[in-house]
């Protein structure tokens, strides 16, 4: 009987231990899921508090210009003179500075050479003069307009001579002074083309050095001259000249001097030639709206003709800096090119969309 007491107390005993070990095993699942969602939230906590901000549009233009090649370097702008001299006055008026941009003036044999060879980053040139070489391997792209033909270059004969607009020369010789092929033989080609005449067939072109172009009219050798609008001011003041254009004026509104970068420029650095194209783009405009300051500041710096503030307002105001839009420089240059193909000047693509679609990369803030 003692015997079956102890058994039945044994049984008691274990069957207690057991109960407790089951309660002990399912308390645990519970302090571990405790545990895991205070380790949870406080990962949570840390991560919200060290969550950065997001950046701002400005912020990540500049971490993303600081990676361009150009970043920090001392750039060039080509030095002009005259109607190509928005470049030296965008230094001067710190515009350049204000895009935060280091630069120094550059000046070469060619602004057409220095842009291809990156020599210099960008330059203010003749449309005539840079689109045949633009299409011939030469690596420059135009980014802008800079102002009209009118007050830099135009057709000129003697103020006494019978002839009254373009069309009247036909049969006649003119003079492209800085020689056949080159940017006066270019632009009298267009002037001409763009009046209904034919320059291969209607007129003679001849080089006759600028200097001799009124004693060569003077003496029958040739009867008109394309002229540097400053050369020949005085001239037609006095009466010895006289300025025409085809009859229905087309060629008041002709497009002259562009903006030129270094395409390989623009595409390893496409935030800092903005801010290049910007800069000029800002000079040419206060030039155009401040016509009166910019001709003083100009001539202060030599750039413009010494004691002659009247004929460079005049010029100046004429040449209307800075207000052409993009879409009408597009227009201009397309038409150009269209007749730069048909005489011949553009020989190595015969599609003028194409063309245009080479030489056009638009920059900066819009025109």
């Amino acid at each position: 009987m003692n015997n079956l007491k102890r058994l039945v107390a044994l049984g008691l005993v274990l069957c207690m231990a057991f109960a407790f070990a089951a309660c002990g095993q399912k308390e645990e699942p519970a302090q571990n899921a405790a545990n895991t969602t205070t380790e949870t939230k406080t990962e949570e906590t840390k991560t919200e508090e060290t969550k950065e901000p997001e950046k701002t549009a400005e912020e990540l233009e500049q971490e993303a210009w600081e990676k361009e090649p150009a970043y920090g370097t001392t750039l060039k702008y080509w030095i002009g003179g005259s109607c190509t001299s928005a470049t030296n006055l965008a230094d001067h008026l710190g515009y350049f500075a204000d895009e935060g941009l280091t630069v120094e003036g550059f000046k070469g044999e060619s602004d057409v050479e220095a842009i291809g060879t990156n020599m210099a980053q960008i330059a203010i040139g003749h449309i005539a003069k840079a689109t045949v070489p633009a299409t011939n391997g030469v690596n420059l792209t135009f980014v802008g307009s800079a102002h009209l033909l009118k007050g830099c270059k135009s057709l000129y004969v003697l103020a006494d001579s019978e002839y009254q607009n373009y069309e009247d020369l036909k049969g006649c010789s003119i003079s492209v002074p800085n020689g056949i092929g080159a940017s006066d033989y270019n632009i009298t080609s267009r002037l001409l083309l763009e009046a209904g005449m034919n320059p291969l067939e209607d007129v003679t072109l001849t080089p006759v050095d600028q200097d001799a172009c009124v004693a060569a009219m003077q003496n029958g050798q040739i009867q008109a001259a394309l002229l540097g609008d400053p050369f020949a001011y005085q001239m037609v003041q006095d009466g010895t000249l006289r300025r025409i254009d085809s009859k229905d004026g087309n060629s008041t509104d002709e497009l002259c001097c562009i903006i030129m970068m270094n395409r390989d420029f623009i595409a390893e650095n496409p935030i800092t030639a903005t801010k290049m194209a910007n800069a000029v783009k800002r000079a040419l405009k206060y030039e155009g709206e401040h016509t009166e300051e910019a001709t003083k500041t100009l001539m202060e710096l030599g750039l413009n003709p010494k004691d002659k503030y009247d004929m460079n307002l005049d010029l100046n105001q004429q040449m209307e800096f800075g207000q052409q839009s993009d879409e009408y420089t597009a227009a201009q240059l397309h038409s150009i090119v269209e007749d730069y193909i048909k005489v011949g000047l553009i020989t190595a693509e015969t599609d003028a969309d194409a063309v245009v679609e080479h030489l056009w990369t638009p920059l900066g803030d819009a025109q």
